[in-house]
């Protein structure tokens, strides 16, 4: 029975102060790496971008964009860490353009001339395989000098599947643009030559597979690159571009155009259900999870102020108790849901998420995965009862579920948890991340253990004396090591999820998500793998 849920917090106890405290720093943090993407190569690149009379990555996409229209940026900290800027060079993300939910891919020409690297790479496969999974119009926005050079030997042999899978959209009738700015060389030239449309602007762009250096040398011919590669030119000549554009507005509104011409139609249900505001205040998000992982919390108190009207109707709450499964909705789309509790998964969670995700399929109802897991239960009686047996049902119903999977880790995901809870492995159609949440293998203090007692067996077996001074230091550093490794920048730099959200923006994420994931066909798998008994 759906009913509307009760909220225990106490927005006034020490504990949820201390937390939102917690997440407002941990907030600060973010905010801080995003404006660094944002500012791109600098203040100084980005004037000798304006004072050339081009506008910067994001105001294109703001124009490309309707008013006022949502955009969800994806993967905004890629390359955070390392010796890349960050956000990796590229703009990515779902936005509307002339009433369509499209990918937007962009490159941000102020860092090195918006050249790819091992990272800029990652970010735009995954944009492309999200548009390919949840069908989505792909919008490139070009101005790239192509590859990395110093990192050609991670790019080039896996950069190929760029064309590969823009030509795959085009084979299931997923159309694909490219609006060229400036340069789009070398390999980076298939990018207009894929797509279904090109748009060009005149002056500005440059597409060529090699340019008047590489062709003197190469040929002995001299040109120059309006001729060998020019708007104009392959308006007129060579018949690369179908839209000549006077400037780059121009190009954005021709674009614009494209997509009101496309006859687009999702297909996919629409919103079915109320949605209305959830009665608790969504705010109030900030004070829930504990600025220690370690300490559990009851996830419905985040499904009452993320779901329409806080109603949330709960699927065998006395069983398993371990994992909350439900129905509801979001944005007036029904959900089934499934969130930690208490960390630790169960023989009695493991069949009860099994059967919950096969009831969904039943239905074709969506699927949002709450992470906050540590993995599943070990120890003799556990292993005993079949814990591997049933923790294989569930990942099973999960890696065989064929309706829509959306993932948020709340807190943690560690260990086979994470592939239990549809992580990234199981390709969700899309994953975020609140930003003081952890993954990995399993936590760092319990990983670091279990190496000082592998470490002391084994001093044992051959007969050694154990350093237990040199095992504690060890110890310290593997810790360190698994702490620094586990961050939610870290985790996220890496795109092993698709953006850290801020926790009060969770239903406006689910929700865009869900509506995007409904511009494809939504069905549920009608029959699964062999299930242990």
């Amino acid at each position: 029975m759906t009913t509307v849920l009760r909220s225990a917090l106490d927005t006034s106890d020490e504990v949820y102060l201390a937390n939102r405290a917690h997440a407002e720093a941990v907030l600060a943090e973010l905010d801080e790496q995003v404006r660094t993407a944002i500012a791109g190569g600098g203040e100084r690149y980005q004037q000798r971008h304006r004072d050339r009379g081009r506008l910067l990555v994001r105001e294109r996409i703001e124009l490309l964009l309707d008013r006022d229209a949502a955009f969800l940026e994806l993967s905004s900290l890629a390359a955070w860490g390392t010796p890349f800027t960050v956000g990796a060079s590229i703009v990515t993300g779902i936005g509307v353009v002339s009433g369509v939910e499209c990918m937007i891919i962009a490159h941000d020409p102020t860092v090195r001339g918006g050249a790819m690297n091992p990272y800029s790479l990652r970010k735009t496969l995954r944009a492309l395989e999200i548009a390919r999974i949840n069908r989505l119009p792909t919008i490139n926005l070009v101005e790239s000098g192509g590859a990395d050079l110093p990192t050609q030997s991670e790019l080039f042999v896996p950069a190929g599947k760029i064309f590969h899978d823009l030509t795959e959209l085009s084979s299931m009738a997923i159309p694909t643009i490219a609006l060229v700015f400036g340069n789009s060389t070398a390999g980076g030239a298939y990018v207009p030559g894929m797509c279904d449309h090109a748009v060009m602007v005149d002056q500005q762009a440059k597409v060529f597979l090699g340019g008047p250096p590489l062709v003197k040398m190469a040929t002995g011919e001299e040109s120059d690159d309006e001729e060998l590669g020019g708007a104009a030119m392959h308006a007129r000549v060579s018949g690369l571009c179908d839209h000549f554009a006077v400037d780059e507005r121009d190009a954005i509104r021709i674009g614009r155009r494209i997509v009101s011409e496309l006859n687009w139609r999702k297909l996919g249900p629409g919103p079915t259900l109320p949605a209305d505001e959830p009665v608790h205040d969504p705010d109030e998000l900030l004070g829930i999870a504990p600025s220690d992982i370690k300490v559990p919390f009851d996830p419905r108190e985040v499904i009452a102020r993320v779901v329409d009207g806080s109603r949330f109707g709960d699927y065998k709450p006395l069983w398993g108790t371990s994992l909350v499964t439900g129905w509801a909705s979001i944005h007036g789309y029904p959900v089934g849901i499934l969130a930690n509790a208490r960390g630790v998964l169960f023989s009695e969670e493991a069949k009860k998420a099994s059967e919950f995700i096969q009831l969904a399929n039943q239905t074709d109802t969506p699927l949002i995965f709450l992470q906050n897991t540590t993995g599943y239960m070990v120890g003799k009686s556990y292993e005993q009862g079949g814990i591997i047996k049933d923790g294989s049902k569930m990942i099973n119903s999960v890696a065989n579920s064929k309706v829509p999977h959306i993932t948020l880790n709340l807190a943690a995901s560690f260990g086979a948890g994470n592939y239990g809870m549809s992580g990234r492995a199981y390709d969700p159609r899309l994953m975020f991340a609140w930003p003081g949440s952890r993954l990995a293998v399993m936590g760092a203090a319990q990983l670091a253990g279990v190496m000082s007692i592998v470490a002391r067996q084994s001093a044992a077996s051959s007969g050694r004396e154990f350093d237990a001074e040199a095992d504690e230091r060890n110890r310290a550093a593997v810790e360190a090591q698994i702490e620094q490794e586990s961050h939610a920048f870290f985790v996220t730099a890496r795109l092993y999820d698709d953006g850290l959200i801020d926790p009060r923006d969770t239903r406006t994420v689910l929700g865009i998500a869900l509506s995007t994931a409904h511009s494809n066909i939504v069905a549920g798998q009608r029959g699964y793998g062999v299930f242990r008994m």
